[in-house]
């Protein structure tokens, strides 16, 4: 899933959009959650949270969430948290404009691509339990 995701952000798919699709491709989560994961780019456009970090939560949710556990099964929310202890303990931060700070063009681009891989990775793990 990690080079799918980085093969998406590479070919213009968005950062939340890259994560998305990449899980989708896989059969990790509804394609439908494509569309939706296209206002989470860009920390929403607004330089809050990861938007792969976004779209990784949203395949979480789609696998864990409320309408998809079985018995005995961590919810959602403790997924949640995994992944984003995972993120913290790798990138120190979760928040976009604080994760790309005085960082411009193609080291922007390369350092995002780096982000998204690390989200992939991270969401692959949470999700292979359940798979």
């Amino acid at each position: 899933m990690r080079e799918k995701s980085i093969e998406n952000f590479n070919n213009g798919y968005s950062c939340s959009e890259s994560i998305v699709k990449a899980a989708a491709d896989e059969g990790l989560c509804d394609p439908n959650l494509l569309s939706c994961a296209t206002s989470f780019s860009g920390g929403m456009s607004s330089g809050c949270l990861c938007g792969a970090i976004a779209g990784s939560q949203m395949v979480l949710g789609n696998n864990f969430g409320r309408d998809n556990m079985r018995e005995n099964e961590v919810c959602a929310r403790t997924k949640a948290k995994e992944f984003i202890d995972e993120f913290i303990a790798r990138n120190k931060v979760t928040c976009c404009k604080a994760l790309t700070r005085n960082i411009e063009g193609i080291q922007k681009k390369e350092h995002c691509t780096k982000l998204v891989s690390d989200c992939a990775e991270i969401l692959e793990t949470l999700i292979k339990v359940k798979v």
